[in-house]
C-alpha cells in the first residue's frame, strides 16, 4: 500500500487535527502503514492511542475494530467461530473482529501467548485459516498497544 507523499502529507495533516504532540508517532504509524507493516505502541494509558488508530480509520476510509486483550480471551473471540442454526440444521461462520481493515489490539501483552499466536499468523500471513477454509485479509493493518 504505497503512499504518494502528498496523500501521506494529507492523512498527517487530517489525523493531527485530531492527536496532537504526537509528530513522531504519527509519522512512524503512517510509515509502517504504508510499507505494509504492523505497529506497537507502548504507551501509559490515557495517551490518545485508541483515538489515534479511530482517527487513522477514518482518514483512510477504511473499517475499524478494537480488541481488548484479556487473559481468558480466546482465539475464537477475534478469529470468528462457526454456530449452530438449528433451522437449517447447519453451522454458520461468524467473522470475529480480525475481519477489518484497522484492529487495535489493545494491551496485546495481556492475552495469552495461544490468543496472540492467532493474531500473528494473520499479521504475518495476510489470511485466517478456520475450519479447513481459508480467508484472505487485504488491507489488514494492525495497531497493537500495550502499557509500560
Amino acid at each position: 500500500m504505497s503512499l504518494p507523499g502528498e496523500t501521506f502529507a494529507r492523512l498527517h495533516a487530517n489525523i493531527e487535527r485530531v492527536i496532537r504532540g504526537q509528530g513522531a508517532v504519527l509519522r512512524h504509524l503512517l510509515a509502517a502503514y504504508a510499507a505494509g507493516g504492523h505497529v506497537l505502541l507502548e504507551d501509559l494509558p490515557g495517551t490518545g492511542k485508541t483515538t489515534l488508530a479511530k482517527a487513522l480509520a477514518i482518514s483512510t476510509g477504511e473499517k475499524f475494530r478494537r480488541v481488548q486483550f484479556t487473559p481468558d480471551l480466546l482465539p475464537s473471540d477475534i478469529l470468528g467461530v462457526s454456530v449452530y442454526n438449528p433451522k437449517d440444521q447447519s453451522f454458520e461462520f461468524h467473522q470475529g473482529p480480525i475481519f477489518t481493515n484497522v484492529l487495535l489490539a489493545d494491551e496485546i501483552n495481556r492475552a495469552s501467548p495461544r490468543t496472540q499466536s492467532a493474531l500473528l499468523e494473520v499479521m504475518a500471513e495476510g489470511q485466517v485459516s478456520i475450519e479447513g477454509r481459508t480467508w484472505k485479509l487485504d488491507d489488514f493493518f494492525v495497531i497493537a498497544t500495550q502499557n509500560p
